[in-house]
Order: structure tokens, then C-alpha cells, then sequence
């Protein structure tokens, strides 16, 4: 028993998986007698003779299949997906188009030279490996249909069972021979298809770059919301604790009189680093997200920063209108970091800030007299606001010859 189901998945191993091929083909050739079918009624109907018939004959089936292209390559599309589980994306962003853009579109194109060439040669074959699976199944069946003759036939023909069994053979070789062809035909299909019916290298590329571009664009507006979530738990949170803890500090100070002197030396020093931290988490609220900037715009917030620099610090905002919180918050910090730097590094006298609106662009121009020598490339913190520009798609520029004076350019894109 062991050796008979063994030798039974031996001869059936060949055939295994054979049904999807054969059904997607049969699938196909449905489809492409319907194309034919509308290539050849004109011919049906009536024999053209003038010319005017002809050119209409001629002419009109192959525009009708172009108009119907889009209903042809979903149901190619389908035909992929449902018989083989091949799921070929549409060029056209996962949108049915319309006949004119389609036809107007390379991948319309692409996809009528499938429809009106490659699919009815690939049909052709395909009916001619049915054919081959039909002649095939009734040579395996001989003996059932010897059957069916009269017994008077098979007694006055005593060779048959010789010639039917040797039938039997060739149609189970048929069999084989038909279900490597349905396999082989479907993979070819299929490699054809994924060409012609789906996107080409550069349109997934481009796809490929606006699904990257959403993303980030997502990340950063996800990324610059937990920002203002923070700052708005340390400004209610963490430093108001503190305030309240260096207003109860003062207090004791003021009222408690009669404690020893190391005591109040240990409350003034409690109350001294009280009002240092809320000075240091004031600075580091104002670094994730200062309130003034969602209130009141790029104007107040970056005139706040200039004003809290010891040097002088003019400042030209210039917007008619406010761009989006992600730019509007990367432009607060390039310029809060920018300033930082020009008192820590630059030696500069005297500073200035620039906000313009140019069409789609917000540009954003620093400049200081100190002495240069600032390069982005080293390393330094303006490799950080590099990043910080490049995440939004800006582009960052720093002029900054060495004896100075220092410019650095920002240009970044309103459209987010």
C-alpha cells in the first residue's frame, strides 16, 4: 500500500498545481475573444467596399478597444491577481484613469500595445495548450471511450487494446507535456504583464520618492507635535513645581526668623538653586518650543530671541501670511541656534535676521561681522541645522570667509 500512494504521487507530481495556470489561461483567452470580437464586427456586420467603410472598419474597432483600455487592463489586473495571487500595481497610483489620459499616458500606452498585440499572441498559444489539455484528457480516456462502441467492433478489431494502450501512453506524455507549457506560459505572461501592465522602473521611482516625501512629512509633523507635547509638560508641570518650591523657600526665609544661622544658610541656598533650575528650564522650554511662536508667530518669537542676546540684534520679518507649524518651528530654531552661535564663536558686534516670503519659499537670512571662518562640513553645530533644514526638504547655505562678515541662508519650503 506504502509503494502504491507512492508511486501515485510520483506519476501525479507533474500535474500538481496545474489548475491555476490552465483556469488563468482559459481566463485570458475569454478576455482576448472579447478584444477580437470588437476588432471583428465591423467585418461581421457587413463587407466594406467604399473606402469610407474600410477606413471605418479599419479604424474604429481598435479605438473603441483604446476607450475601453482601462476596463481591459482592470480585468487583466484581476484575472493576475485572482487565478495566480500576482498582484501587479497600477501605473496610474491605484486611480482608474479616463480613456483620454489614458491613451495620452505612457502607461496607457504600454497597455494597448499588450491588449492589441502581445495579449492575442499570448491567447493564441494559450489555446493551442487548452487544445493540447483537451487532446491529451481524451487520449488518457481511451478505454472509457472504447467503451462505448459496440461490442461487435471490439471483437471483430481483437488489436485494439495494443493501439489504446499505446495512446494511453502518449496522451499521459501529452498531459506532462501540457502542464509544464501552462506553467512556463503563465510565467511568461506574467513577466510580460508586470512590463507592460504595471508601472516602469522610473514611474516606481517617482512613486517610491512621494511615498518617502509623505512619510517624512508625516514623521516630522509627528516629531515636532510630541516637541510641543513636552514643552507644554514642563512649562505646566516641572516648572511649576518649581516656582512653587522657590515661593515656599522665600517664604520660609522671610517668616522663620528665629532659625539658626546654617539653616538659612541651607534655605538661601535651596532657594538660590530653586530659581537657577527654573531659569535653566525656562531657557529649555523655550529651546523645544517657546509659547510666543504658536501664539503669536515667527515675528514675536524671533524678536524674543534677539532680544535676549547680548548683542545688538536687528530683525526683518516680512510674512503675509504664516507658513506651516513644522517651517515656522524649524525656521525659530535655526535662527535661535544661529545666534547662539554668533555670541559663543563669532567675536561679532552686531547681528541680523531676515524673514522673507518668496512665492513657495521662506527665506531666512542671518549675518553677523564677526570673524568667520564658520564651515558646515566640520562638524560643528551647523551640521545639526543642516539636518534640521534638510527634513522639511530646505536647503542651508553659509557664506563665511575667514575675517568674516558671516552669512548664512535658509531656504525652506511653505508647501508643507
Amino acid at each position: 500500500m506504502p509503494t502504491t500512494a507512492r508511486l501515485r504521487r510520483v506519476i501525479l507530481r507533474p500535474l500538481r498545481g496545474a489548475g491555476r495556470p490552465v483556469a488563468f489561461l482559459a481566463t485570458g483567452v475569454l478576455i482576448q475573444l472579447g478584444v477580437l470580437f470588437v476588432l471583428a464586427l465591423p467585418w461581421m456586420l457587413f463587407v466594406p467596399v467604399a473606402m469610407w467603410a474600410v477606413l471605418l472598419a479599419v479604424f474604429v474597432p481598435p479605438a473603441a478597444v483604446a476607450l475601453a483600455g482601462p476596463l481591459i487592463t482592470a480585468a487583466q489586473h484581476g484575472r493576475f491577481r485572482t487565478r495566480l495571487g500576482v498582484d501587479i500595481p497600477s501605473p496610474h497610483a491605484g486611480r482608474r484613469p479616463g480613456p483620454v489620459e489614458w491613451i495620452r499616458s505612457p502607461a496607457g500606452r504600454r497597455q494597448l500595445m499588450y491588449h492589441l498585440l502581445d495579449g492575442p499572441l499570448l491567447a493564441l498559444v494559450a489555446a493551442l495548450v487548452l487544445l493540447l489539455w483537451i487532446a491529451a484528457g481524451a487520449a488518457v480516456s481511451v478505454y472509457a471511450w472504447l467503451w462505448l462502441v459496440p461490442l461487435d467492433w471490439r471483437v471483430g478489431h481483437p488489436g485494439y487494446t495494443t493501439w489504446a494502450a499505446a495512446l494511453t501512453a502518449a496522451g499521459t506524455a501529452l498531459l506532462y507535456a501540457a502542464a509544464w507549457l501552462s506553467g512556463a506560459l503563465a510565467r511568461l505572461d506574467t513577466r510580460i504583464a508586470t512590463v507592460l501592465l504595471g508601472p516602469s522602473r522610473e514611474e516606481q521611482l517617482a512613486r517610491r520618492v512621494d511615498d518617502l516625501t509623505e512619510s517624512r512629512a508625516g514623521l516630522v509633523d509627528a516629531v515636532d507635535a510630541e516637541r510641543r507635547r513636552i514643552e507644554r509638560d514642563l512649562h505646566d508641570g516641572a516648572q511649576q513645581r518649581l516656582v512653587s518650591l522657590a515661593v515656599n523657600l522665600g517664604l520660609a526665609r522671610a517668616t522663620l526668623g528665629d532659625l539658626p544661622e546654617d539653616a538659612r544658610r541651607v534655605i538661601d541656598e535651596a532657594h538660590r538653586e530653586a530659581k537657577e533650575a527654573i531659569e535653566e528650564l525656562s531657557g529649555l522650554v523655550r529651546g523645544l518650543h517657546p509659547a510666543v511662536l504658536e501664539d503669536r508667530g515667527l515675528d514675536a518669537a524671533i524678536s524674543g530671541v534677539a532680544g535676549r542676546a547680548p548683542i545688538p540684534v536687528r530683525v526683518s520679518v516680512d510674512l503675509p501670511s504664516r507658513p506651516s507649524p513644522t517651517v515656522e518651528a524649524v525656521a525659530y530654531f535655526v535662527v535661535s541656534e544661529a545666534l547662539t552661535n554668533v555670541v559663543k564663536h563669532a567675536e561679532a558686534s552686531r547681528a541680523e535676521v531676515s524673514v522673507e516670503r518668496f512665492g513657495p519659499t521662506l527665506l531666512v537670512v542671518i549675518s553677523d561681522d564677526g570673524v568667520g571662518g564658520a564651515d558646515p562640513a566640520g562638524g560643528s553645530g551647523l551640521t545639526g541645522l543642516a539636518k534640521r533644514v534638510a527634513a522639511v526638504d530646505g536647503t542651508l547655505s553659509v557664506d563665511s570667509p575667514v575675517g568674516g562678515p558671516t552669512v548664512m541662508t535658509v531656504e525652506l519650503p511653505c508647501a508643507l
